[in-house]
Protein backbone atom coordinates (compact mmCIF):
# COMPACT_ATOMS: atom_id res chain seq x y z
CA UNK A 1 0.00 0.00 0.00
CA UNK A 2 1.36 3.37 -0.90
CA UNK A 3 0.05 6.74 -0.26
CA UNK A 4 1.70 10.56 -0.25
CA UNK A 5 1.21 12.77 2.32
CA UNK A 6 -0.05 16.10 1.51
CA UNK A 7 -0.62 18.99 3.50
CA UNK A 8 -3.15 21.57 3.41
CA UNK A 9 -3.00 24.94 5.89
CA UNK A 10 -6.25 26.45 6.24
CA UNK A 11 -6.42 29.85 8.76
CA UNK A 12 -3.06 28.89 9.78
CA UNK A 13 -4.36 25.26 10.92
CA UNK A 14 -2.31 22.26 8.51
CA UNK A 15 -3.78 19.42 7.90
CA UNK A 16 -2.30 16.10 6.48
CA UNK A 17 -3.88 14.00 4.03
CA UNK A 18 -3.16 10.79 2.53
CA UNK A 19 -3.41 11.25 -1.29
CA UNK A 20 -3.91 7.50 -2.28
CA UNK A 21 -4.08 8.40 -5.98
CA UNK A 22 -5.95 7.49 -8.88
CA UNK A 23 -7.74 8.85 -11.64
CA UNK A 24 -11.20 8.71 -11.26
CA UNK A 25 -14.17 10.13 -9.30
CA UNK A 26 -12.85 11.82 -6.20
CA UNK A 27 -13.23 10.13 -2.55
CA UNK A 28 -12.81 11.81 0.32
CA UNK A 29 -12.70 9.89 3.97
CA UNK A 30 -13.36 11.27 7.18
CA UNK A 31 -12.75 9.48 10.14
CA UNK A 32 -14.46 9.35 13.67
CA UNK A 33 -13.11 11.07 16.97
CA UNK A 34 -10.21 10.13 17.98
CA UNK A 35 -9.26 8.74 14.96
CA UNK A 36 -6.76 8.92 12.46
CA UNK A 37 -6.36 8.36 8.23
CA UNK A 38 -4.99 5.59 8.53
CA UNK A 39 -7.70 3.47 9.45
CA UNK A 40 -8.70 3.85 5.77
CA UNK A 41 -5.78 2.10 4.33
CA UNK A 42 -7.33 -1.09 3.19
CA UNK A 43 -10.56 0.38 1.81
CA UNK A 44 -8.92 4.22 0.33
CA UNK A 45 -6.15 1.14 -1.08
CA UNK A 46 -9.09 -0.71 -3.00
CA UNK A 47 -10.96 2.36 -3.84
CA UNK A 48 -7.90 3.92 -5.18
CA UNK A 49 -8.18 1.94 -8.47
CA UNK A 50 -10.76 3.39 -9.67
CA UNK A 51 -11.32 6.59 -7.54
CA UNK A 52 -9.29 9.90 -6.71
CA UNK A 53 -8.43 8.49 -2.71
CA UNK A 54 -8.19 11.55 -0.04
CA UNK A 55 -7.95 10.40 3.58
CA UNK A 56 -7.74 13.34 5.71
CA UNK A 57 -6.66 13.50 9.70
CA UNK A 58 -9.07 15.86 10.36
CA UNK A 59 -7.78 19.03 12.86
CA UNK A 60 -6.75 17.92 16.02
CA UNK A 61 -6.21 14.24 15.17
CA UNK A 62 -3.14 11.87 14.18
CA UNK A 63 -0.80 14.10 11.71
CA UNK A 64 -2.95 17.59 11.45
CA UNK A 65 -2.44 20.38 13.92
CA UNK A 66 -2.90 19.01 17.77
CA UNK A 67 -4.34 21.60 19.36
CA UNK A 68 -6.53 23.97 17.16
CA UNK A 69 -8.10 26.86 18.60
CA UNK A 70 -11.24 26.46 16.74
CA UNK A 71 -12.96 22.93 17.45
CA UNK A 72 -16.23 23.68 16.28
CA UNK A 73 -18.36 21.74 13.72
CA UNK A 74 -18.14 24.83 11.62
CA UNK A 75 -14.76 24.60 11.65
CA UNK A 76 -14.60 20.89 10.35
CA UNK A 77 -16.58 21.70 7.61
CA UNK A 78 -14.64 24.32 6.41
CA UNK A 79 -11.66 22.30 6.71
CA UNK A 80 -12.71 19.94 3.79
CA UNK A 81 -14.02 22.40 1.34
CA UNK A 82 -9.90 23.81 2.09
CA UNK A 83 -8.96 20.33 1.15
CA UNK A 84 -11.12 20.30 -2.23
CA UNK A 85 -9.99 23.54 -3.12
CA UNK A 86 -6.14 22.53 -2.47
CA UNK A 87 -6.22 19.40 -3.88
CA UNK A 88 -8.55 20.00 -6.56
CA UNK A 89 -10.72 17.56 -5.75
CA UNK A 90 -14.49 18.58 -8.04
CA UNK A 91 -17.56 16.87 -6.88
CA UNK A 92 -16.22 14.12 -4.38
CA UNK A 93 -18.03 11.64 -2.56
CA UNK A 94 -17.96 12.13 1.04
CA UNK A 95 -17.72 9.28 3.60
CA UNK A 96 -17.47 9.42 7.05
CA UNK A 97 -17.53 7.13 9.97
CA UNK A 98 -18.96 8.80 13.76
CA UNK A 99 -17.82 12.13 14.26
CA UNK A 100 -16.51 12.25 10.64
CA UNK A 101 -19.93 11.07 9.64
CA UNK A 102 -21.20 14.32 11.21
CA UNK A 103 -19.13 16.39 9.26
CA UNK A 104 -19.49 14.63 5.97
CA UNK A 105 -23.32 15.31 6.66
CA UNK A 106 -22.81 19.28 7.34
CA UNK A 107 -20.27 19.98 4.58
CA UNK A 108 -23.38 18.04 1.57
CA UNK A 109 -26.08 20.01 3.50
CA UNK A 110 -23.80 23.59 3.41
CA UNK A 111 -22.04 22.73 0.03
CA UNK A 112 -24.21 20.85 -1.52
CA UNK A 113 -22.80 22.21 -5.22
CA UNK A 114 -19.33 20.78 -4.34
CA UNK A 115 -20.96 17.27 -3.51
CA UNK A 116 -21.57 14.26 -5.77
CA UNK A 117 -22.77 11.86 -2.68
CA UNK A 118 -23.12 11.40 0.42
CA UNK A 119 -21.97 8.14 2.62
CA UNK A 120 -22.55 7.79 6.61
CA UNK A 121 -21.06 5.20 8.02
CA UNK A 122 -22.72 4.91 12.03
CA UNK A 123 -23.38 8.40 11.76
CA UNK A 124 -27.02 10.20 11.76
CA UNK A 125 -28.59 13.98 12.60
CA UNK A 126 -29.53 13.18 16.36
CA UNK A 127 -27.65 15.78 18.90
CA UNK A 128 -25.29 13.60 21.02
CA UNK A 129 -26.33 12.71 24.57
CA UNK A 130 -25.25 15.62 26.99
CA UNK A 131 -23.08 13.13 29.11
CA UNK A 132 -21.52 12.06 26.06
CA UNK A 133 -18.68 14.26 26.81
CA UNK A 134 -17.92 13.41 30.31
CA UNK A 135 -18.30 9.59 29.25
CA UNK A 136 -15.37 9.94 26.54
CA UNK A 137 -13.29 11.79 29.35
CA UNK A 138 -13.55 8.88 31.55
CA UNK A 139 -12.58 6.79 28.82
CA UNK A 140 -9.53 8.31 27.94
CA UNK A 141 -8.73 8.91 31.29
CA UNK A 142 -8.69 5.68 31.89
CA UNK A 143 -6.16 4.77 29.18
CA UNK A 144 -2.81 4.04 30.46
CA UNK A 145 -0.21 7.31 30.38
CA UNK A 146 1.50 5.31 27.95
CA UNK A 147 1.24 1.82 26.24
CA UNK A 148 4.58 -0.18 26.18
CA UNK A 149 3.71 -1.50 22.85
CA UNK A 150 1.35 -1.40 19.81
CA UNK A 151 0.39 -5.06 20.41
CA UNK A 152 -0.53 -3.97 24.38
CA UNK A 153 -2.34 -0.85 22.85
CA UNK A 154 -4.23 -3.16 20.58
CA UNK A 155 -4.95 -5.91 23.63
CA UNK A 156 -6.43 -2.62 25.70
CA UNK A 157 -8.09 -0.96 22.91
CA UNK A 158 -10.73 -3.89 22.12
CA UNK A 159 -8.31 -6.51 20.22
CA UNK A 160 -8.69 -8.07 17.12
CA UNK A 161 -9.21 -5.61 13.77
CA UNK A 162 -10.54 -2.86 15.94
CA UNK A 163 -8.03 -2.45 18.79
CA UNK A 164 -5.27 -2.97 15.87
CA UNK A 165 -6.96 -0.16 13.56
CA UNK A 166 -7.18 2.36 17.00
CA UNK A 167 -3.50 1.27 18.14
CA UNK A 168 -2.19 2.47 14.45
CA UNK A 169 -2.83 6.04 15.16
CA UNK A 170 -0.53 6.09 18.40
CA UNK A 171 2.92 7.20 17.49
CA UNK A 172 6.11 6.24 19.39
CA UNK A 173 8.45 7.87 21.26
CA UNK A 174 11.24 7.04 23.49
CA UNK A 175 9.42 5.93 26.69
CA UNK A 176 6.29 3.91 24.68
CA UNK A 177 2.94 4.65 22.33
CA UNK A 178 1.11 8.15 23.05
CA UNK A 179 -2.06 9.12 21.25
CA UNK A 180 -2.19 11.50 18.73
CA UNK A 181 -4.28 13.57 20.23
CA UNK A 182 -5.14 15.77 23.16
CA UNK A 183 -8.00 15.07 25.60
CA UNK A 184 -9.20 18.53 25.39
CA UNK A 185 -9.54 18.84 21.50
CA UNK A 186 -11.84 15.60 21.72
CA UNK A 187 -14.03 16.91 24.31
CA UNK A 188 -14.08 20.10 22.62
CA UNK A 189 -14.67 18.76 19.39
CA UNK A 190 -17.80 16.57 20.25
CA UNK A 191 -19.23 19.67 22.07
CA UNK A 192 -21.55 21.34 19.70
CA UNK A 193 -23.08 18.10 19.10
CA UNK A 194 -24.62 17.95 22.41
CA UNK A 195 -26.34 21.62 21.80
CA UNK A 196 -27.62 21.34 18.15
CA UNK A 197 -28.48 17.93 16.22
CA UNK A 198 -28.51 18.42 12.62
CA UNK A 199 -31.71 17.40 11.48
CA UNK A 200 -31.95 20.44 9.36
CA UNK A 201 -29.41 20.00 7.78
CA UNK A 202 -30.51 17.03 7.06
CA UNK A 203 -33.45 17.42 5.82
CA UNK A 204 -31.48 19.89 3.16
CA UNK A 205 -29.64 17.13 1.73
CA UNK A 206 -30.29 16.63 -2.19
CA UNK A 207 -27.37 14.20 -3.15
CA UNK A 208 -27.19 10.28 -3.35
CA UNK A 209 -26.69 9.34 0.26
CA UNK A 210 -25.82 5.79 1.54
CA UNK A 211 -26.16 4.83 5.57
CA UNK A 212 -24.65 2.17 6.77
CA UNK A 213 -24.96 0.96 10.17
CA UNK A 214 -23.74 -1.71 12.02
CA UNK A 215 -26.15 -4.23 13.49
CA UNK A 216 -24.72 -3.48 17.26
CA UNK A 217 -23.43 0.15 16.70
CA UNK A 218 -24.78 3.02 18.08
CA UNK A 219 -27.25 4.38 15.89
CA UNK A 220 -31.00 4.20 17.13
CA UNK A 221 -33.42 2.36 15.12
CA UNK A 222 -36.01 5.17 15.48
CA UNK A 223 -32.80 7.51 14.28
CA UNK A 224 -32.86 5.75 11.28
CA UNK A 225 -36.55 5.84 10.75
CA UNK A 226 -36.70 9.31 10.98
CA UNK A 227 -34.04 9.85 8.71
CA UNK A 228 -35.75 7.53 6.16
CA UNK A 229 -39.38 9.29 6.92
CA UNK A 230 -37.77 12.80 5.88
CA UNK A 231 -35.74 10.91 2.73
CA UNK A 232 -36.75 8.07 1.66
CA UNK A 233 -34.76 7.94 -1.57
CA UNK A 234 -31.54 6.99 1.11
CA UNK A 235 -30.29 4.13 0.90
CA UNK A 236 -29.91 2.10 4.44
CA UNK A 237 -27.92 -0.94 4.44
CA UNK A 238 -27.28 -2.94 8.25
CA UNK A 239 -23.76 -5.04 8.44
CA UNK A 240 -25.03 -8.31 11.09
CA UNK A 241 -23.16 -8.59 14.27
CA UNK A 242 -20.83 -5.33 13.36
CA UNK A 243 -20.43 -2.62 15.65
CA UNK A 244 -19.56 0.61 15.82
CA UNK A 245 -16.43 0.75 14.24
CA UNK A 246 -17.96 -1.76 10.99
CA UNK A 247 -14.92 0.17 9.13
CA UNK A 248 -12.27 -1.98 10.56
CA UNK A 249 -14.12 -5.09 11.16
CA UNK A 250 -16.26 -5.80 8.25
CA UNK A 251 -14.14 -3.97 5.41
CA UNK A 252 -14.38 -6.25 3.09
CA UNK A 253 -18.31 -5.73 3.50
CA UNK A 254 -18.31 -2.40 3.18
CA UNK A 255 -16.19 -1.96 0.53
CA UNK A 256 -18.77 -4.35 -1.73
CA UNK A 257 -21.69 -1.77 -0.30
CA UNK A 258 -19.27 1.43 -1.71
CA UNK A 259 -18.13 -0.19 -4.86
CA UNK A 260 -21.65 -0.70 -6.04
CA UNK A 261 -22.88 2.36 -4.11
CA UNK A 262 -20.04 4.31 -6.41
CA UNK A 263 -20.51 2.26 -9.60
CA UNK A 264 -24.39 1.87 -10.03
CA UNK A 265 -26.45 4.00 -6.71
CA UNK A 266 -27.25 0.91 -5.33
CA UNK A 267 -25.48 -1.32 -2.17
CA UNK A 268 -26.17 -4.68 -3.17
CA UNK A 269 -26.73 -6.63 -6.05
CA UNK A 270 -29.24 -8.86 -4.14
CA UNK A 271 -30.26 -9.35 -0.55
CA UNK A 272 -27.26 -8.36 2.19
CA UNK A 273 -25.51 -10.72 3.06
CA UNK A 274 -26.19 -11.99 6.70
Amino acid sequence: MTYTERTVVRDGVRLSCRDWGGTGSPVVLLHGLAGHAGEWNTIAHHLSRRHRVIALDQRGHGASERHPDDRSRAAYVADVIAVLDQLALPAPTLIGQSLGGNTALLTAAQHAHRIRALVLIEAGPERTHPDTPTTIGQWLDSWPTTFPTQEAAAAFLGGGPVGAGWAAGLEQRPDGWWPRFHRDVMIDSIADNTHHSSWQQWASITCPTLAVLGQNGIIAPDEVDRMLQQHPETLALSVPRAGHDLHLEHPDILIEALDRFLDTGQPWAGTQPT
